[in-house]
């Protein structure tokens, strides 16, 4: 009796003041979970951190989602652990071999009512689904955050490479009045074969560059002089391409942290075939490997093929080394479809290491899940190394080949358009405000000319400080615009 009423009661018997605490402690963790995210929000918006900003707000609405699951597993469950299916049907796709012991066996609302029917998911079982479910999403926003924080970590280093381009050095190097055979340049040197390469030889070759220096200071500049080339009016070439680049990578941000309903029902399928002896995850874990290595390969094909293009327009080069993009280079002619690819391995990666957190805690190391050590640990080895591989090198090359397109991301544009609209009305405004400070300055000078006829020793003293004063702050004033000027001198991209 003492058991059936520890595991019975309900809240009718229940303290108030357990009750009260119970809630306390819940509402007190609701309020300091949304207080913090608000301020990682705010602070995030303060140091213009909009991608991670983006990520945040997806959080929320993830944990969103979540609460309305969880509400609806707790409305539902008590009607779906009324439903009955016979003993066969449920002794059929089972995840691990069922144990025949009757002391470890569970009676339900069902087998009590019949010995040949069992509930078709117990309350338990409702339990565990949500917190595999709840495991997933939180994994992937962690994914979603180590990789772009990788992959910003990659294009950290390109900021370098941009700075470069407004050197004397520079120009020097790429004299536009230079004549050079297309092949006898860096980068013809390292794409361009002194034989016609076949398509096998060529990804093979990719498929080793992607591991060793995926992006070469040569192809970030060659590849930001065509995109300059095809986009823009020569007289743009301070374009500041690395900030666009992260602009893009931003923007393609808010698809990599979503997960859409066809994933959702993915995850569905995956659990479907999840049989004792299948090694359905085995097998699965080879998956987003494979992708990541396909995609890399892709785009490090992509940059050879604008190389041989290139020769074969003009075998002399002037000056910079001239490639013209184009979606052509891309699958199907819609470089999207690579992000698509590159969202679906990041989301099975997701998967499989938020399956093997859930198992691990849901049912220990020890459970069937884990039967063969030797799978959990290959997967989990694969996981991790997909997951560096993919935010470390084949995303960052991902967003400098992605601009080889036919289009620009007008999005991407469009912020950097407004942050040099901002910084251009500052600058308009620090002037006019110097402007009606310096005459402000000369009437009060007139004034003071005036009154000096009638007071000579005691006008000649006051003006002569209020001038030294005065010049002191238009001197400051100066100094200021022409350091302001001298850091965000740059004419807005014109669009050709």
């Amino acid at each position: 009796m003492a058991a059936g009423y520890a595991s019975g009661y309900s809240l009718e018997h229940t303290p108030t003041w357990a009750i009260a605490l119970v809630s306390f402690i819940l509402i007190s963790v609701s309020i300091i979970l949304e207080h913090l995210i608000h301020l990682i929000i705010k602070w995030l918006k303060k140091h213009r951190r909009s991608d991670l900003v983006e990520a945040i707000e997806r959080l929320k609405s993830e944990l969103m989602i979540l609460g309305f699951m969880s509400l609806l597993l707790t409305v539902t469950q008590d009607a779906i652990i009324e439903i009955c299916i016979p003993v066969m049907a449920a002794d059929t796709m089972l995840p691990c071999r069922k144990r025949t012991n009757n002391a470890t066996s569970i009676l339900d609302s069902c087998s009590a009512k019949n010995a040949s029917k069992v509930a078709l998911v117990s309350k338990h079982g409702i339990h565990q689904l949500h917190m595999f479910i709840f495991v997933l999403a939180l994994m992937q926003i962690v994914y979603s955050f180590l990789t772009v924080s990788l992959a910003r970590a990659k294009m950290r280093h390109w900021k370098a490479w941009d700075e470069e381009t407004q050197t004397v050095e520079y120009e020097i190097a790429n004299d536009p009045n230079r004549f050079r055979y297309t092949r006898q340049t860096t980068f013809g040197r390292r794409h361009i074969s002194t034989s016609t390469p076949s398509p096998v030889y060529v990804w093979i070759k990719c498929f080793f560059r992607q591991f060793f220096h995926s992006v070469e200071k040569v192809d970030y500049l060659t590849l930001r002089h065509g995109f300059i080339s095809a986009h823009f009016s020569a007289r743009n070439n301070d374009f500041d391409f690395q900030n666009y680049i992260e602009q893009s990578l931003e923007e393609d941000f808010r698809i990599i942290v979503s997960i859409s309903p066809v994933m959702w029902f993915t995850v569905v399928i995956f659990l479907l075939v999840d049989v004792h002896g299948w090694h359905v995850y085995l097998w699965l874990s080879y998956v987003p490997l494979l992708l990541v290595l396909v995609v890399g390969t892709k785009l490090e094909v992509i940059v050879d093929q604008m190389a041989l293009k290139m020769k074969d327009v003009n075998n002399v080069t002037k000056g910079t080394p001239l490639v013209c993009p184009s979606d052509e280079f891309f699958w199907f002619g819609h470089p999207g479809f690579v992000l698509t690819l590159l969202h679906y391995t990041l989301f099975v990666n997701a998967f499989e290491l938020a399956f093997f957190i859930w198992v691990s805690t849901q049912f220990g190391i020890n459970s069937c899940y884990h039967e063969h050590r030797t799978f959990t640990i290959i997967r989990v080895v694969i996981a991790v190394a997909v997951q560096v591989l993919c935010s470390y090198v084949t995303l960052p090359l991902y967003a400098l080949v992605a601009q080889m397109g036919s289009e620009v991301k007008c999005k991407a544009l469009a912020k950097m358009l407004k942050q040099w609209h901002v910084e251009v009305r500052e600058r308009r405004k620090n002037r006019e405000q110097l402007k009606s400070f310096s005459f402000r300055h000369t009437n009060m000078s007139s004034e003071w000319s005036q009154v000096n006829k009638t007071a000579p020793d005691f006008s000649s003293t006051l003006c002569e400080s209020i001038r030294s004063s005065d010049e002191g702050e238009i001197v400051e004033e100066l100094e200021h615009m022409d350091k302001t000027k001298a850091c965000s001198s740059s004419d807005p991209p014109g669009v050709v």
